[in-house]
């Protein structure tokens, strides 16, 4: 486990490796993020399971944030993952089969070029 002041760094071949496991927490929260969201579909704000139901899945994206973090993982976004590489990211978003894009420190997302 890393703490917020320790930084991973990831080789492309350490990331890809690890990818699997992202995949599976990720797959498993978003299922269960869409089977929330199901429930609270027409549900009023005043509706008693409104709250119940909202907290539980803020709960639930903050759980899939931390495990990710445990790995060395960096959540940049809802069901977006960072890897470092010591000059900027490797990058995943849910649902891509593969770790196949990077960008630099500041560039983001938006900036994403593919692994050559």
């Amino acid at each position: 486990m890393t703490t917020q002041t320790e930084r991973r760094i990831f080789s492309l071949a350490e990331a890809r490796e690890l990818l699997p496991t992202v995949q599976q927490i990720t797959a498993d929260a978003v299922r269960e993020a869409e089977r929330l969201a199901e429930c609270l579909q027409g549900l009023g704000e005043e509706h008693p399971e409104q709250g119940p139901l909202s907290d539980e899945l803020n709960t639930l994206v903050t759980d899939w944030a931390r495990s990710l973090h445990d790995l060395g993982v960096e959540v940049k976004g809802l069901w977006l993952a960072d890897f470092d590489n010591g000059q900027g990211y490797y990058c995943w978003a849910y649902p891509e089969p593969s770790l196949s894009h990077y960008h630099g420190y500041e560039d983001g997302f938006a900036g994403r070029m593919t692994i050559q």
